[in-house]
């Protein structure tokens, strides 16, 4: 049997971990991936950094397959903090103003809408788990938030991935905002049929509401390219000692793939005709936007370094046509200096994924991508 109840509802199910190795190796055989993809990264073309020493007692692992090893989630929350590094769990970071704890609260562990995000990804490593639920990722990054016209209001920005949408300017003196926040772009627009026997109240209250949105100001769509390397040393030592090496690695080498790098924080309450005139100028100049950021545990730091590309709607390839990896997220393991070369040129020049890289992958919608 693939199934057994996990309640004594008969109508919640839940596929039984032994059914998901030859689930996998079904898939794997007789599912095409539904992107373009190459066996091995390239050799680089040009110098690049060194390869850091790992930790002792700390090495990375290249036996396992890396293919499916990427948490599932629905939506990945990019906190930007402005930070390189953070507590082990992230929710335990600048007690009083930590929005992953805000966000834990209402997803998490005796939160109002668990019934639907059943383990919020914040700190877990559950690559290995199959959730039938509506997972969120919680994760912070060194990325700097917005700065508000009045600059004595607190606010907090973040990004919204893959529905690539930016909040710059999440309040930091009411809980509403992490309401509006959750409510209007978290939760899920349809909800599992393990929630079927729900009454009709319940269920509208773990519904999204898109409406709740509106009280964010600004939320503007993501149009550059994202470059997201996980250096949360504060849990584990790999990814401390390989990410920030990795940051400067991309840094340094996409300008040369026709990229602008930006880091400082998104611009506030840009002016239409200025956004247009600047969008005007890059695609004149041919030249895209690219923003490289540190990251906190996204699972799997045997793997490092573990790097994510998120790949906006907009993005057009060479031949000027809409690019490949358009509106995906895509996540590499055990990444190193001497891959980044190949990764720049093959998966945002041509397009095509590296499949000795690939832990998985996620697309505008919601779609789990797999080799």
């Amino acid at each position: 049997m693939f199934l057994r109840p996990i309640t004594r509802s008969p109508s919640t199910w839940r596929l039984h971990r032994s059914a998901i190795p030859p689930l996998r190796r079904y898939i794997s055989t007789h599912l095409k991936p539904s992107f373009p993809s190459i066996p091995t990264c390239p050799s680089p073309t040009c110098s690049c950094a060194p390869t850091p020493s790992m930790p002792e007692g700390l090495e990375i692992d290249h036996e396992k397959s890396l293919n499916g090893t990427m948490a599932a989630y629905a939506e990945q929350v990019l906190i930007c903090t402005g930070k390189d590094d953070w507590m082990s769990r992230i929710e335990d970071e600048n007690a009083g103003d930590n929005l992953a704890a805000d966000i834990k609260e209402l997803l998490g562990r005796g939160g109002v809408y668990r019934d639907v995000c059943i383990s919020p990804v914040l700190t877990l490593d559950c690559a290995n788990d199959w959730q039938p639920y509506h997972n969120i990722s919680v994760i912070n990054s060194s990325f700097q938030s917005s700065v508000p016209e009045r600059r004595e209001i607190q606010t907090t920005s973040a990004y919204i991935l893959p529905s690539f949408k930016y909040v710059p300017f999440l309040p930091r003196v009411s809980f509403d905002s992490v309401q509006a926040l959750v409510k209007g772009y978290l939760l899920p627009k349809k909800l599992h049929p393990a929630h079927d026997n729900l009454s009709p109240i319940h269920r509208d209250r773990l519904l999204r509401s898109e409406s709740q949105g509106s009280f964010l100001y600004g939320v503007q769509d993501v149009e550059d390219m994202l470059v997201l390397i996980c250096g949360h040393g504060g849990r584990d030592g790999r990814c401390g000692v390989m990410g920030p090496v990795l940051r400067e690695e991309f840094e340094r080498q996409l300008p040369g793939q026709g990229y602008q790098v930006l880091k400082g924080p998104v611009e506030s309450s840009p002016n239409r005709d200025e956004l247009l005139l600047e969008d005007a100028k890059r695609e004149q100049a041919g030249k895209g936007i690219a923003r490289v950021g540190l990251i906190s545990h996204i699972g799997g730091h045997k793997f490092a370094g573990n790097v994510i590309l998120y790949f906006p709607p907009g993005l057009k390839g060479k031949d000027g046509k809409r690019h490949a990896l358009a509106g995906c997220g895509i996540r590499y393991g055990r990444v190193e200096p001497r891959h980044v070369d190949g990764i720049l040129k093959e998966t945002l020049g041509n397009g095509r994924v590296v499949e000795e890289l690939f832990r998985g992958g996620i697309r505008q919608g919601g779609e789990i991508l797999r080799l």
